[in-house]
């Protein structure tokens, strides 16, 4: 057996499935892995598998709560969630006459069941790529795959054929042929059947911190004067850079017979003089750099250790060395002569351009053995970027959705394609800002990707290379630029609260997007609500993705907010739950909303680009109700947080309508992983001035503070606090929250005010709209206004806009 190296050997113990929760025959085996998680094996021969494979690497759990009842011909296995019956030593499928008669599993208290060969129709499944699709009339497409989320309660996971790990990380096919299944048997508990499968398949990825942060990628000759003017122009116009992402040109490239190869592993000399040095720029600005690569056309001689690879690998006929991820000696040679060179200058991670839906093993294999050889570097946290090789995604993140068409069909697509890919445990997408080529180049359209964005697990630039694609800030108009920026700096800002949740997914399994639909079940089939998604424990989005309305220079949204108290995040706008709402959003507008009580660390520093733990925090608060957020933080960079070098705070605030407490405290972890001291600015939002505010260093006062009005908000400074201790902020007040609850007939006053209109005309309009009229005689009386001068356009927008006026 070929040694890979330590990084890449599976730990068969692992695998092997507890014995207390087996009930074997002579050609069955049935394992309880949880008691919704049941592993169905059948074998003529009676030989069962127990290495892991590809996608099941974990089998040994604790033994459930079940109970057993058999005779000589019957089984039956009762959990809180189904019941099992089995005619033993039957094959699991009976025919398609009676498919139940050997084997039936039955849903607890529901009329639901399951059966091998189950069609299985009621899975919402999950994507796998956002495309410009096949054929003469090209659309983007979303492709979907299976998933676990069905209506039905149950789905399954069959790995008949899924190929085997050897020790040393190699996958070989299956010897035996049966049946080998896993059935997921949640009913209404989602989140559970969520961590059972990240129990049996390996919990997500850690990724770095700073790729919550903002990622650039062009198809564009870049060089070194090109990639530092890059640089400059984000510092000069403010806005924070994390990923720079170098496509194929930053590499030589072999000539074809039909242009050049996509393939190649060393730096192109004619546009990087000195790589390293390169690279320790970007680095000391606090960007990290990523690179394509697509080893899959082979290795030809252009390459810098060619000669030396041609020492253990054969050519074929034109000199080139044939790609064959399945030949553990290629990978051998392939990591150690052409990927840790470029490691050993500092590169950051890959993006492995590479997709062929007819090789998706490969593809699979390809990224597995680049995301387990980034552990033989504690220093260094693995990540890669590439396609959905559909197996499980989530363990090597980051994925990226594919070239997208510049146009709003795309921007549609993708708040129901991030939201379902919780359907597969996959949270990481990456999809081009703005699309990535084609269509047409529109401020609105990008501005809306960009919010979009902000507010999605993965921010990232991207698009093909021509000079009219604009993706950078800039090179829009003073409105959309400034509007973008303060959304670039927002999301930079947003890092401590974005790292803290990948935690929560990465330790616990809680997804960091949520479909809305999970909780409103009637919500999917409504085209419009059904794109809405949690996104972490606080914020609720209800994206925008239609144009607005040119007359009044917003956007009607309608959205549906959960049942609760809930707050627009910018403006602090008070909106009650669980009912249906339309508004009017300019364009700077963005409907993202936070619960009563909630809590959203943000965070920065004084280098614009540093995603490091943040020595200035700005904690958003809400008031209504006492919570406690968890803020997690570690160095971001290294796999070292597996080791205890990690930081836990708490943020517990005490919420009374006269009298709230904060306190902050480090709870779990070490020292060091945080700036000693930090600034703390708190925003108390749509909160009056307290009349006294005590702050308590753990039990010393403190009274160096400031406290000051901005807007509807109550805000309290308090600077230089040693983070490994505890601060204590108390305010006192009288009825200390204001009450700005969102009417409808206000937005519609605003939408009047900037009309051009003459002033008179908006008087009538407003008594007409807001008067005591029935609605029948309201529309009577606005199309009389066109005999008064109001232009007909403008009739029949007010008409539309009576749909909406609140009628009192």
């Amino acid at each position: 057996m070929y040694d890979l190296g330590g990084q890449f050997k599976i730990n068969y113990d692992k695998a092997i499935p507890n014995p207390d929760s087996i009930i074997q025959g002579k050609t069955y085996r049935i394992t309880i892995l949880t008691e919704r998680l049941i592993r169905l094996e059948y074998n003529k021969n009676g030989v069962f598998e127990d290495r892991p494979t590809e996608r099941i690497t974990r089998r040994n759990l604790k033994k459930p709560k079940f109970e057993v009842k058999e005779d000589e011909k019957f089984l039956e296995i009762k959990t809180s969630y189904f019941r099992l019956m089995y005619v033993k030593e039957k094959n699991f499928y009976s025919g398609k006459l009676n498919p139940t008669a050997n084997l039936k599993v039955e849903l607890t208290d529901t009329d639901r069941f399951w059966y091998y060969s189950h069609p299985e129709i009621r899975n919402y499944g999950a994507p796998n790529t956002l495309n410009e699709g096949y054929g003469k009339k090209k659309k983007n497409k979303t492709k979907f795959i299976k998933g676990l989320y069905s209506i039905d309660g149950f789905t399954t996971i069959d790995d008949s054929k899924g190929k085997i790990f050897l020790e040393n990380g190699e996958t070989v096919d299956r010897e035996v042929n049966g049946i080998d299944i896993y059935l997921f048997c949640y009913i209404k508990d989602f989140s559970s059947c969520l961590k059972d499968y990240f129990e049996i398949t390996g919990y997500p990825a850690l990724i770095p911190r700073y790729a919550l942060g903002n990622w650039w990628s062009k198809d564009y000759s870049y060089n070194d004067l090109k990639l530092k003017q890059l640089i400059d122009n984000f510092q000069i116009e403010k806005i924070p850079l994390s990923v720079v992402l170098l496509d194929k040109d930053w590499h030589k490239r072999p000539k074809l017979k039909k242009g050049l190869g996509n393939t190649g592993f060393t730096f192109n000399n004619d546009y990087f003089k000195a790589p390293y040095d390169m690279i320790s720029y970007l680095h000391s600005k606090g960007i990290r750099i990523g690179l394509n690569i697509n080893p899959t056309e082979g290795i030809y001689p252009i390459e810098e250790y060619y000669d030396r690879a041609k020492e253990y690998l054969e050519t074929d006929e034109t000199g080139v060395i044939p790609f064959n991820i399945l030949n553990p000696r290629f990978v051998d040679v392939y990591l150690k002569l052409f990927i840790h060179p470029l490691d050993s200058l500092g590169v950051d991670f890959f993006f492995i351009d590479y997709n062929d839906k007819n090789k998706i093993n490969e593809m699979q294999i390809l990224k597995r053995y680049h995301f387990r050889d980034m552990n033989r570097n504690y220093k260094r946290r693995p990540m890669v970027l590439g396609y959905n090789s559909e197996i499980n995604p989530h363990k090597y993140p980051v994925l990226y959705s594919g070239k997208t068409v510049v146009n709003w069909d795309t921007l549609k697509k993708i708040p129901f394609h991030n939201a379902s890919a919780t359907n597969i445990g996959a949270t990481y997408w990456a999809h081009d800002i703005g699309g990535y080529h084609k269509g047409i180049e529109d401020d609105e359209l990008y501005t809306r990707f960009v919010q979009l964005g902000v507010f999605s697990p993965i921010l990232k630039f991207g698009s093909d290379g021509g000079k009219y694609y604009k993706r950078e800030p800039w090179r829009w108009d003073i409105k959309t630029s400034t509007i973008v920026k303060q959304y670039l700096n927002l999301r930079h800002k947003m890092i401590p609260y974005l790292y803290s949740e990948a935690y929560q997914y990465s330790k616990f399994g809680k997804p960091l997007i949520e479909p809305v639909y999970y909780r409103y079940p009637h919500l999917y089939d409504d085209v419009l609500y059904r794109n809405e998604y949690y996104l972490g424990n606080e914020f609720f989005v209800a994206p925008i993705i239609s144009k607005k309305e040119p007359l009044i220079n917003r956007v009607i949204h309608k959205f549906y907010l959960p049942e609760g108290i809930w707050y627009d995040f910018v403006t602090g706008k008070k909106f009650p739950g669980g009912k249906e709402y339309v508004s009017f959003f300019k364009d700077e507008d963005y409907p993202v909303f936070v619960r009563s009580g909630s809590i959203i660390p943000l965070g920065y520093n004084e280098n614009l680009n540093d995603t490091t733990p943040p020595k200035n925090m700005e904690i958003n608060i809400f008031p209504g109700r006492s919570n406690l957020y968890k803020l997690y933080e570690d160095d971001g960079v290294s796999s070292l947080y597996k080791k205890g070098f990690y930081l836990n705070t708490s943020i517990d605030y005490n919420y009374l309508p006269n009298n709230y407490t904060v306190v902050i405290r480090a709870i779990d972890g070490k020292s060091g992983i945080v700036p000693e001291r930090r600034n703390y600015k708190l925003v108390f939002r749509n909160t009056k001035a307290a009349k006294e505010v005590v702050i308590y260093e753990n039990s010393l006062p403190v009274e160096d503070f400031k406290t000051y009005v901005e807007g509807p908000n109550f805000i309290v400074e308090v600077n230089n606090i040693k983070t490994i201790g505890q601060l204590t902020v108390n305010c006192k007040g009288k009825d200390i929250e204001i009450d700005a609850v969102r009417l409808i007939n206000q937005d519609i006053e605003k939408v009047i005010s900037d009309l051009y209109i003459e002033t008179d005309m908006k008087e009538m309009i407003d008594a007409i709209l807001f008067g005591e009229l029935p609605i029948k005689k309201k529309r009577i009386e606005i199309r009389k206004l066109y005999r008064k001068g109001l232009e007909k356009k403008y009739v029949k927008l007010f008409l539309k806009l009576l749909e909406y006026i609140e009628q009192v």
